[in-house]
C-alpha cells in the first residue's frame, strides 16, 4: 500500500504523542526499506526538545519540524497529498479541570487543519478519533460497533474529549468533500507499547511501572472494569491502512477485541514481568453493579481492510517493559 505514496508529501499533527511517534517510526522505516522518497512535515510545539528526546528521528532529512499550536500554526508552503491529524491533548486531568480548553484544542485545531488541507491540495486525510465518542458503553453490549448510536452526556463537563472528537469527525465529513479530499476516521481505544508513559492515567502503564520498580502492583478501584489493549506496532499498521485504503467518510474502530478485567490485567503484568504478589486491589466490587466496558467491535476493520491484531498481550507487555529499560533499543 506504500507504493501509492512514493514521492509524496505528508503533514502530521500530534507527531510527538504516542500515536504520532509510532506513525513517524513506521514512516521512516517504510521510507528506508522501500526507498520511497516520501517527505513529512510534523507540527510540534517544541521542536528543540525533540533533539534530546528522539534524536534518531529529529536528525532525519525526510522529516521536517514546524513549531506551532494546532489552532494557529502557520501553513507551510507547497502541496501535501496526505494529512494525518493526530493532535489531541490526551490528558484526563485537562478534560476534568479545563474542559473548555480540551474542547477548543480539538475543535479549533480540526478547523485549522482542514483549512490547511484545503489550501495544500490534500487528497487523503486521517483523523485519529476515539472510542470516547460512543459515551458510556452499556454493560450488556460486549463490543461496541461503529454504528452504535450512543454519545457522551453533553451536560457533563468531563464529556469534552468525547464530544470534541464527535464534532471533529463531523467537520471532516462535511468539509473534506468540498475540496475533493477523502476523510478517513480511526476511533482508537486502548493501547500499549514503547513510548507509552508509565506515569499518566493509563492503568497498564502504571502496572508496568510498578513491576519494573519491584513494587507490588496496585489497582485503584475494584478491578472489575474490562478493557482491551492493542500493541503499538499493530496500531501503526492499522492507522496507515485506514489512511491509504479505508473508505472515505467511514469510521473504523481501532483496538483489540480480547478483553480483560483490570484485575486480570494487573495479574498478567505481574506474571509476565515478575515482582512481589499478590496484586493489591484497593476496594471490593459492589454486588449487582454493572461492569464498566470499553471494548470495540472490530468486524468492520477485519472485513473491509483485512486488519487483525498480531502481537498478543503478554508479548506487548514484555516489549514495552524492555523498551523502558533500554529506550530505542527494540
Amino acid at each position: 500500500m506504500w507504493e501509492s505514496a512514493r514521492g509524496q508529501s505528508f503533514f502530521i499533527t500530534g507527531g510527538t504523542g504516542f500515536f504520532g511517534l509510532w506513525l513517524l517510526e513506521s514512516f521512516a522505516h517504510a521510507n528506508d526499506q522501500l526507498q520511497l522518497g516520501m517527505r513529512a512535515t510534523i507540527l510540534t510545539r517544541d521542536p528543540a526538545r525533540l533533539a534530546i528526546t528522539i534524536p534518531h528521528l529529529f536528525a532525519r532529512q525526510d522529516l521536517r519540524w514546524l513549531a506551532g499550536d494546532v489552532r494557529s500554526f502557520r501553513f507551510p508552503p507547497g502541496n501535501f497529498t496526505h494529512v494525518v491529524h493526530a493532535a489531541t491533548a490526551a490528558s484526563a486531568q485537562l478534560n476534568e479541570t479545563n474542559p473548555r480548553e480540551m474542547l477548543d484544542v480539538i475543535v479549533a485545531g480540526t478547523h485549522r487543519v482542514l483549512d490547511f488541507a484545503d489550501q495544500a491540495g490534500t487528497s487523503k486525510l486521517l483523523l485519529t478519533s476515539s472510542g470516547a465518542i460512543y459515551g458510556r458503553q452499556p454493560a450488556d453490549l460486549i463490543r461496541v460497533p461503529e454504528d452504535y448510536a450512543g454519545a457522551p452526556d453533553p451536560l457533563l463537563p468531563g464529556s469534552a474529549y468525547g464530544l470534541g472528537k464527535r464534532v471533529a469527525e463531523h467537520l471532516c465529513a462535511v468539509r473534506c468533500p468540498q475540496f475533493g479530499c477523502e476523510a478517513k476516521i480511526a476511533r482508537g481505544f486502548a493501547f500499549v507499547g514503547p513510548h507509552l508513559p508509565l506515569d499518566a492515567h493509563f492503568a497498564i502503564g502504571n502496572f508496568i511501572r510498578d513491576a519494573l520498580q519491584g513494587r507490588s502492583i496496585r489497582v485503584n478501584g475494584d478491578g472489575t472494569p474490562r478493557r482491551s489493549y492493542l500493541y503499538a506496532a499493530d496500531l501503526a499498521i492499522w492507522l496507515w491502512t485506514i489512511l491509504f485504503q479505508g473508505t472515505s467518510n467511514r469510521a473504523y474502530n481501532v483496538g483489540s477485541a480480547d478483553d480483560v478485567s483490570i484485575a486480570e490485567l494487573a495479574e498478567t503484568v505481574r506474571q509476565t514481568l515478575g515482582g512481589p504478589g499478590p496484586v493489591e486491589i484497593s476496594s471490593s466490587a459492589v454486588p449487582g453493579r454493572a461492569v464498566s466496558r470499553y471494548i470495540p467491535s472490530l468486524e468492520r476493520a477485519a472485513v473491509d481492510l483485512g486488519l487483525q491484531a498480531r502481537v498478543p498481550l503478554t508479548e506487548a507487555i514484555r516489549r514495552t517493559a524492555q523498551w523502558h529499560q533500554t529506550p530505542f533499543a527494540v
